[in-house]
């Protein structure tokens, strides 16, 4: 990555067929959205961890793998990416978020396991 990408805080990112791609070979993904956002409507393999909590629950995160990390449009995910870099994992960020997720046809599921979208 450029200094000025450093600078500017890109981090690497995929979009949603590569995220599928990558979470079939097995990388985790963090879903980084509020408790509403989550309860509205989540992809079934992501693990919730709220963006205000990632530093003191990296643990729940499996060291190792590769680590998809998504937000509603890909923005806030973008902080936690660098978060999750900085701590040593091999993290990426979703572009387009949940959004670019569902609109490629994943599935998504609210609280209740229900069919679900985006909030």
């Amino acid at each position: 990555m450029s200094i000025l990408g450093k600078l500017l805080g890109s981090v690497p990112s995929v979009d949603a067929s590569e995220a599928r791609a990558l979470v079939d070979q097995g990388a985790v993904m963090v879903d980084v959205r509020t408790t509403n956002e989550w309860n509205a409507g989540h992809s079934p393999v992501a693990i919730h961890i709220l963006l205000s909590d990632l530093g003191s629950r990296l643990g729940r995160v499996p060291k190792g793998k590769p680590v998809v990390v998504v937000c509603r449009s890909g923005n806030r995910s973008r902080g936690a990416t660098r978060q999750l870099i900085d701590a040593g994992y091999d993290a990426v960020n979703l572009k387009g978020g949940m959004h670019a997720w569902h609109r490629q046809g994943e599935r998504l599921i609210d609280r209740s396991g229900r069919p679900g979208g985006v909030a």
